[in-house]
């Protein structure tokens, strides 16, 4: 499903696309039931003056200027003051790849040439990855300026929306950093080392959504929800010992695979 089309221009290069959105919902979603009978709560929107009940239709934007007085701002009007560079992704300049922190990353969407940008798209895309670089651009979604990374991957370009710096918080806790030996560091890299594989996404599921579906299906079929067994208490051991005894279950797990 196509979430919009934009294009990206940077220098006198312009690069029609279609964005779709990278993720979907797999969550399970309860709905708020009355107790004494199961019926569904319903949630109704209402005028605060008249008490009348209110469809979407019969909604608009306002913004509140005074005490209780807002003036109403159509779609149409926030669309007609967009230029026609803030209805693009404008290029404004390029970072390594390894740059930016991850926390600066919002939503992710796979950018897909239109008919004509083909070439353009491609060249953008084999550019960066040759010189393991990303773009930042700027475009308008919605009612505000919003940064995007421009990703390349070796099967076409990601964009991700970004935080400005303003949206992140400052880290709430620091930490006293203990010492840490020479001997339990190079255990500490051979445990990282042992257990480094390829990372294959397929292989991750959400376990707990799946006893979740579980506990649904055994609900609807009348029958007992039955514990899950606890986990043994583990021993408190040395730190070196943890680690070696890690290193030895990730290397027969290796051998096991």
């Amino acid at each position: 499903m196509i979430s919009r089309k934009s294009v990206i221009t940077f220098g006198m290069v312009a690069i029609p696309i279609a964005m779709y959105t990278t993720t979907k919902d797999n969550d399970i979603h309860f709905n708020q039931l009355h107790k004494e009978d199961n019926s569904r709560i319903r949630y109704k929107k209402t005028c605060a003056h008249c008490g009348k009940e209110i469809t979407s239709g019969d909604i608009v934007k306002g913004f509140e200027y005074d005490k209780d007085k807002y003036v109403v701002v159509t779609d149409e009007e926030i669309e007609k003051i967009k230029t026609e560079k803030e209805k693009s992704i404008q290029i404004l300049h390029f970072a390594q790849l390894n740059q930016i922190s991850p926390v600066y990353y919002e939503k992710t969407y796979q950018a897909v040439p239109e008919t004509g940008g083909e070439k353009a798209f491609e060249l953008l895309r084999s550019s960066l990855m040759a010189e393991q670089k990303i773009a930042i651009g700027k475009t308008v979604m919605g009612t505000k300026d919003t940064l995007m990374a421009i990703i390349p991957r070796e099967e076409g370009i990601l964009i991700s929306t970004m935080f400005y710096a303003d949206d992140i918080k400052e880290l709430q806790k620091q930490y006293v950093k203990p010492e840490v030996s020479q001997q339990e560091l190079n255990m500490a890299k051979v445990l990282i080392d042992s257990m480094d594989t390829p990372f294959e996404p397929s292989k991750y599921k959400d376990e707990y959504q799946e006893r979740l579906r579980a506990l649904i299906e055994t609900k609807i079929s009348g029958k007992e929800i039955v514990a899950a067994e606890p986990d043994s208490p583990g021993k408190v051991i040395d730190l070196m010992d943890a680690l070696k005894a890690s290193v030895e279950k990730a290397q027969k797990e290796k051998e096991m695979a």
